[in-house]
């Protein structure tokens, strides 16, 4: 059987997140004016369908991975698995004693903190182990492009539907997309700040 490669993976990824983006910024509104509950609960559920695919894919890239970067994959989603249960094992205490107010929109954060805590993880280790996740040629998208693309499509539907958001939705949307770009962007400002200062 071929192997399943990073320069498979990252095509589907994109345009399961293209997919994504799309049906956050025409058909997530519907969610908000339709009145029959199934229908509103089918598109509510429909947005998962394209996240659940990468989810999928990142098991199928685990699966064939060799020995050292499956035990890197692992090592990465096992601690961001951890650090996250336990923020949010916080956050549910936090909850309950009313000492914060949560909805359903902050469990929204719950799989992007995921990824990042992973994506960060498994890049140090990378680096630990001799290698660069971020200057590799292997990964044609380079892995810091991905939390900059997302983060800009979030801006983009705060920007195109602020009327349909509360304030307090609004202010999660942009902060999430400002973190977002800013994770994405600092090893782009990074490089080119190393690259400007090393050649004079």
């Amino acid at each position: 059987m071929p192997r399943f490669s990073l320069k498979q993976y990252q095509p589907r990824v994109m345009i399961a997140m293209a997919i994504y983006a799309a049906f956050m910024l025409f058909v997530w509104p519907l969610v908000n004016t339709t009145t029959s509950l199934p229908i509103k609960a089918l598109l509510a559920v429909a947005a998962t369908v394209p996240v659940l695919y990468v989810i999928g894919q990142m098991a199928r890239l685990i699966r064939n991975s060799d020995e050292l970067e499956r035990h890197m994959h692992l090592v990465a989603l096992s601690t961001a698995t951890a650090v996250v249960s336990a923020l949010t094992f916080i956050a549910g205490f936090l909850a309950a004693a009313g000492a914060v107010k949560l909805d359903g929109w902050m469990l929204l954060l719950v799989y992007p903190a995921v990824v990042l805590c992973y994506g960060a993880v498994r890049w140090r280790m990378v680096r630990n182990y001799g290698g660069s996740s971020l200057c590799s040629e292997e990964l044609g998208v380079k892995p810091y492009l991905y939390p900059l693309l997302f983060g800009m499509v979030l801006l983009v539907v705060a920007l195109a539907y602020p009327g349909n958001l509360d304030d307090a939705r609004l202010g999660f949307l942009y902060g999430t997309a400002a973190g977002l770009i800013a994770v994405g962007g600092l090893p782009i400002v990074r490089h080119w700040y190393r690259r400007k200062y090393r050649h004079e």
